[in-house]
């Protein structure tokens, strides 16, 4: 990641930093990946913070799940609306303004007195999460030219996304234990300012070129339709599935999104053209990460809740607990570009899969008196090297077919659908896992036992999703090797070429045609 690329590389449009000169590579992938840090963090870092907030501001316990909710439901909802903006209005233009969004909406979080203002701080968070996050993989792609090099920086960016997850469990657990809940959100005040003012004078600006308006109606109309659905979804857990309060939100957002569907084969301009479908690499890669995100975003929430109540760790030696599983996150990221011009993008995301699979079903063997080595550290170690060998190539292959037009669109569609199945997945293991609980505790089991069993069955459920996973990509991923270093490179968001990944497969000229329009 030495050079930058030609000019025609990134968009027709892409102007420098201030004084003229190009700033290093480097540079801009830390910049970019730092913002990405900062947002995926956010998604987790507040669950072991959750009781002491609880105390402080006197919530109820159905108000204390929407501090978690209201940052998922803007930031998944918002996402197309954050990817296409950055396409016509400038990706830096909207990297700064979500940044400096989640900046000050952390800071008042952080110091809110009730808990209505730490709630709208939240929802407030998880939108310039969403115009921020779609920003960050196309400003990496457009930084480095095809080839090995733009391999790395996916994979580093990648691996950032993961380890904020991953590190979200330890940092909260540290900052709640040494200060208190406050500092899990004011800890983004002073970092978000020395990126925020690093990016204004260093990142340099692009967009797609194209000065078609902001499809407002279908923007509105997914945005209602993804936070109605995920609201409906939340919902399972405490209400199941068959209560009223669960069936009308879940209809009323599908409604919308087929309302959403609708607009959008009818607008000249849309918010999402649904030609970008007609990509192979792209609906696969996008399926495939949904069904992924929807068990490894369960693997830290159970993982974390197992240690705590079952075994009684505290918020701090939980997190501490989890950092085998964080490292080997990050050794899958970084180590999938090496697998990829060998095996193929898609062998490799099949690969990280099954290894993510055997984790969960080792996992699924806890007990209540579980060992650390045994029932935490190995199992954690597979589900998460799994994890990492999965979304580097996945995310390559859902960029591999995009216009330049059409990059922060499908940079905005990967992460809703990880996003997305991660909400869907947490509501639904939850519910498998409650209900699992309360028939053991029924049946005369210990508190600790019966959590375990509920757990367990979660975990079980987790490998029968992966499994589904890796059927699915056998059958609809791309073929071919040369979604790795050693051929064409993986295609960036800004890559124009409009080719998939691989050789053996290239998409049609219909389909690059269709997102050039």
């Amino acid at each position: 990641m030495t050079s930058m690329p030609r000019a025609a590389d990134v968009s027709p449009i892409s102007r420098p930093s201030r004084r003229g000169a190009a700033p290093p590579a480097w540079l801009v992938v830390a910049l970019a990946c730092a913002g990405q840090f900062l947002v995926v963090l956010d998604v987790s870092v507040v669950n072991v913070a959750l009781p002491s907030m609880r105390a402080d501001l006197g919530m109820s316990a159905s108000g204390l799940q929407w501090v978690v909710n209201a940052y998922a439901i803007a930031f998944a909802g918002f996402m197309l609306l954050g990817g296409r903006a950055g396409d016509l209005y400038g990706r830096k233009r909207m990297f700064l303004v979500g940044l400096a969004l989640f900046t000050l909406a952390s800071l008042g979080g952080g110091l809110a007195q009730d808990g209505w203002q730490l709630l709208l701080a939240r929802a407030v968070q998880g939108l310039g999460a969403a115009v921020l996050a779609p920003s960050t993989l196309t400003i990496v792609t457009s930084a480095v030219a095809e080839g090995a090099a733009r391999a790395r920086a996916i994979a580093t960016w990648t691996a950032v996304g993961a380890g904020g997850g991953a590190a979200g469990g330890l940092v909260g657990g540290v900052l709640v234990d040494t200060l208190s809940w406050r500092w899990v959100l004011l800890i983004n005040v002073p970092v978000g300012a020395v990126v925020l003012l690093s990016s204004l004078r260093w990142l340099p600006e692009s967009r797609a070129g194209d000065r078609r308006r902001l499809d407002l109606p279908g923007a509105v109309l997914v945005t209602a339709g993804l936070g109605v659905l995920a609201y409906g979804i939340s919902q399972t857990e405490a209400e199941g599935w068959t209560a009223a309060a669960t069936l009308v939100p879940l209809a009323a957002g599908l409604a919308l999104i087929a309302l959403f569907l609708v607009v959008e084969a009818r607008t000249a301009a849309p918010l999402m053209p649904l030609g970008l479908f007609r990509a192979r690499a792209v609906s696969s890669a996008n399926a495939a990460m949904f069904l992924s995100g929807s068990a490894m975003f369960c693997m830290w929430f159970f993982m974390t809740l197992y240690a705590q109540n079952v075994l009684g760790y505290t918020p701090l030696e939980a997190g501490l607990a989890l950092v085998p599983s964080s490292l080997a996150v990050l050794i899958g990221s970084k180590s999938a570009p090496r697998f990829m011009p060998v095996l193929g993008a898609r062998n490799v995301a099949v690969l990280g899969t099954l290894v993510a699979a055997v984790g969960f079903g080792w996992q699924s063997l806890m007990t209540a008196r579980g060992d650390y080595l045994t029932e935490i550290m190995f199992p954690g170690i597979l589900m998460m090297l799994g994890a990492g060998l999965t979304a580097t190539p996945l995310a390559a292959l859902a960029t591999s077919g995009a216009a330049p037009g059409e990059a922060g669109l499908v940079s905005g569609l990967i992460n809703t659908s990880r996003t997305m199945g991660g909400s869907l997945g947490l509501a639904v293991m939850s519910t498998i896992a409650a209900a699992r609980t309360a028939r053991a505790a029924g049946s005369g089991g210990g508190t600790r036992e019966a959590l375990t069993e509920g757990y367990a069955l979660a975990f079980r459920t987790g490998a029968g999703v992966l499994l589904g996973g890796v059927v699915l990509m056998v059958v609809w991923l791309p073929w071919g090797k040369a979604a790795g270093p050693s051929a064409t490179g993986v295609a960036g968001a800004s890559g124009g070429s409009g080719e998939a990944a691989e050789p053996a497969e290239s998409v049609t000229p219909t389909t690059s045609t269709t997102l050039e329009k």
